[in-house]
C-alpha cells in the first residue's frame, strides 16, 4: 500500500497524464509545490515500487496498477469534495479539508461515505431538509 505521500504524488501525476498526456518532474513539483529533487526521489521510489516507469530525462508513464490507484484516489478525491459540498461546508475550505481527511478513511468508510452522497443526490428534498435542519440549528 502507498503512504499518504505516496499518494499525493500518484493522484497528481494520475491528474497531469489525464489533463496534458504527459507528467513532467517539473510539473509535479509545480502542482504539489515542492522542489523538484524531492519528486525526482519520490518518482524513483514509484518506480521501484512498480507505480510507474521512469527514465530519467525522458519522463514517466504509470504502471496499470499506478493507473488503478490513481483513477481510485482521484474518485476518492472528488467524492470527498461533493460530500464536503451536500452537507455544506464553505466552499472556501472544501479543498483543505479534503486535504485533511482523506488519508485517514478507510476505503469502507469512503464507500460508505459515496452511499450518503448517493443518497442526498437521489432526491432534492433530502437537501432541502438537510438545510432547514441546518438553519434551524444555527439559529439555536
Amino acid at each position: 500500500m502507498p503512504t499518504p505521500s505516496m499518494e499525493d504524488y500518484i493522484e497528481q501525476i494520475y491528474i497531469l497524464i489525464e489533463d496534458k498526456g504527459y507528467a513532467r518532474v517539473s510539473d509535479i513539483a509545480e502542482a504539489l509545490a515542492v522542489h523538484p529533487s524531492s519528486v525526482t526521489k519520490m518518482v524513483q521510489k514509484l518506480d521501484k515500487d512498480e507505480y510507474l516507469i521512469y527514465e530519467k530525462y525522458r519522463g514517466l508513464v504509470l504502471t496499470n496498477k499506478g493507473k488503478k490507484i490513481g483513477k481510485r484516489l482521484v474518485y476518492r478525491h472528488e467524492l470527498l469534495e461533493q460530500f464536503l459540498k451536500i452537507i455544506g461546508v464553505d466552499e472556501d475550505k472544501i479543498y483543505n479539508d479534503v486535504e485533511g481527511i482523506e488519508h485517514h478513511l478507510s476505503w469502507n468508510a469512503i464507500d460508505r461515505i459515496g452511499d450518503l452522497v448517493q443518497y442526498f443526490e437521489e432526491s432534492e428534498q433530502r437537501v432541502h431538509t438537510l438545510r432547514s435542519i441546518q438553519k434551524k440549528n444555527e439559529e439555536q
